[in-house]
């Protein structure tokens, strides 16, 4: 739906539906009496930009979709939307490319919201050697498209099963928190790809393991992988706000000692 053809109260009501909460629930957390929310949706209240914001915020609503909420209640959008080259961002992606350098020699990407890449350190050529299908290659680069492809990564992704699970369920719970039309045509597409299932039993899980680690072929050598999320904290730029870097560290001292070892090949190149 656009904000155009849509309410204010209507979005409302299909951000709470979205989040699971009973029109009770959101009232009290937000303090209002359940009968003024009730207008408020109905289109019998028209919300206050305050009110606006401040359901917004309890329904943990995207920034984006927070100026589409204020636009379809008659107000201005209160949250900036910048290029990621506008010289006002240059603090925040001067410190995105310290962390991307900082984590040598172990891979480290930075994506926007539908996971394209915006940058990577030296590292992560591990990552792309032996992609057959060029184009995946072409910017913009989407690092999910380029994960599960046949033609990419995903022929050297030893547990792909598990790792395709993995992102598909990243992916779908971004979907659910953001309702991002091109991120839902991205999950349908991924999903046509091949699973990499070879037999109807799932994989057994390792009995100490604490992660689905990436286990990603490399020569005659497993190269194993764990990664944390890391986004800005308090953005207010939407663009900022979209952006996340991706760590990858290594899950055992083989991966760890191959890594040091590329990077120290690299160094004696350049």
């Amino acid at each position: 739906m656009t904000t155009a053809q849509t309410s204010a109260g209507s979005l409302i009501r299909e951000w709470r539906t979205r989040r699971r909460m009973s029109q009770l629930d959101l009232a009290m957390e937000a303090e209002i009496s359940q009968r003024h929310l009730s207008f408020v949706e109905s289109g019998r209240a028209a919300p206050s930009r305050d009110m606006v914001l401040h359901l917004a915020e309890q329904l943990s609503i995207p920034l984006r979709q927070r100026n589409q909420l204020l636009l379809a209640a008659g107000f201005a959008p209160s949250f900036g939307e910048r290029s990621l080259t506008d010289t006002t961002m240059a603090p925040a992606m001067a410190a995105v490319e310290i962390v991307l350098k900082g984590h040598e020699p172990f891979p480290a990407l930075a994506v926007d919201r539908h996971w394209n890449l915006v940058s990577a350190n030296a590292a992560i050529a591990p990552f792309l050697a032996d992609v057959s299908e060029a184009s995946l290659l072409t910017p913009p680069v989407n690092v999910l498209r380029l994960s599960l492809h046949p033609g990419g990564i995903a022929p050297r992704i030893v547990n792909l099963q598990e790792w395709r699970t993995h992102l598909l369920e990243r992916l779908k719970h971004q979907n659910d928190a953001s309702g991002d039309a091109v991120l839902i045509e991205l999950e349908r597409e991924l999903r046509t790809y091949p699973s990499g299932l070879r037999s109807n039993r799932p994989s057994p899980v390792e009995p100490n393991a604490i992660v689905h680690p990436l286990r990603l072929a490399h020569g005659d050598q497993v190269l194993s992988f764990i990664s944390t999320i890391t986004v800005f904290g308090t953005p207010l730029d939407v663009t900022l706000s979209e952006l996340a870097i991706e760590s990858f560290f290594p899950a055992d001292e083989q991966t760890r000692t191959v890594l040091v070892r590329l990077a120290k090949e690299r160094a004696e190149r350049s």
